[in-house]
């Protein structure tokens, strides 16, 4: 079960004074100037029902030399890294985060969807109980653009690579306060995912037009606080770490970064980050 989640999880000249947030609707970007080599940045979606790459996307990637994901997903250590992280620090449990009777309830959920106890999972920070469920969003078998996207690299000898490390992922969940991911799980586990999801269908929607601001609009009012609050720790401030890395990596070598879409959009996405450090993103159509 554990490895199954952590697949999951595993399953962004002139400066202008405003960044420009892209308008066009696109999940392919290509980026170039002020001495980059010319590379793509793509908009992935970590769970989808259909994982095939278009042909301009195929053309992307065999016209760079590496793929860049979040995480270096063919890296051998991974899953013992991530099972690091796994945990609440402080030895704190769900049992203490939530009543009796929340807990009883997240409990029942689980063994009615996954047929595992929540007392196996305890000490686990409560997001990543969360995840296991994200198979249940979808109704059909869970595809990963990512492995398509390493699948496709591989067959071309080109190596995978991360921009954050297993570290700087985890803390996130260690940023976001455990108590609010508890209140996200227990609101789940009493309405059976009923709003989860309605809302994964409806940003599954968006992602297949290609919209990028809806998406992002649609994470600021989503009822998940999770993602409504805090926007900051799961978005904006590591789209901010990830720009210099691009910057650096597209500087040496032709690359092709795979990232999830949330991140591209709006006036704090990689895309409006880039066109305010002067370099040239243009939707790939």
């Amino acid at each position: 079960m554990i490895r199954h989640f952590l697949k999951l999880l595993c399953l962004l000249a002139f400066v202008p004074s405003k960044a420009q947030a892209p308008t066009e609707k696109s999940l392919l970007w290509e980026i170039s100037g002020n001495g980059l080599k010319t590379s793509y940045l793509f908009g992935t979606m970590h769970a989808t029902c259909d994982a095939t790459l278009s042909p301009k996307v195929t053309e992307g990637l065999d016209n760079t030399q590496q793929l860049y994901l979040e995480l270096d997903m063919d890296d051998t250590s991974l899953q013992l890294q991530m099972m690091k992280g796994l945990n609440m620090a402080g030895g704190k449990k769900m049992s203490d985060l939530a009543t009796p009777e929340d807990y009883a309830t997240v409990d029942a959920f689980l063994k009615k969807n996954m047929g595992i106890s929540l007392k196996t999972m305890n000490t686990l920070k409560p997001f990543f109980v969360s995840s296991l469920m994200i198979t249940k969003l979808l109704d059909c078998p869970m595809l990963s653009i990512e492995q398509e996207l390493m699948k496709k690299a591989t067959e071309s000898n080109k190596e995978v690579l991360g921009l954050e490390t297993v570290d700087e992922q985890m803390s996130v969940f260690d940023a976001i306060p455990y108590e609010e991911q508890m209140k996200e799980l227990v609101k789940t586990a009493k309405d059976d995912m009923a709003n989860d999801k309605k809302e994964f269908q409806e940003l599954y929607a968006l992602y297949q037009k290609q919209d990028l601001n809806g998406m992002l609009e649609m994470s600021k009012e989503s009822k998940n606080e999770m993602t409504s609050k805090f926007d900051a720790e799961l978005l904006t401030n590591r789209n901010a770490n990830w720009i210099p890395r691009i910057i650096k990596i597209a500087t040496e070598k032709p690359t092709f970064f795979g990232v999830g879409a949330a991140h591209l959009g709006g006036e704090k996405g990689v895309i409006a980050l880039l066109r305010k450090k002067g370099y040239t993103v243009k939707a790939v159509n």
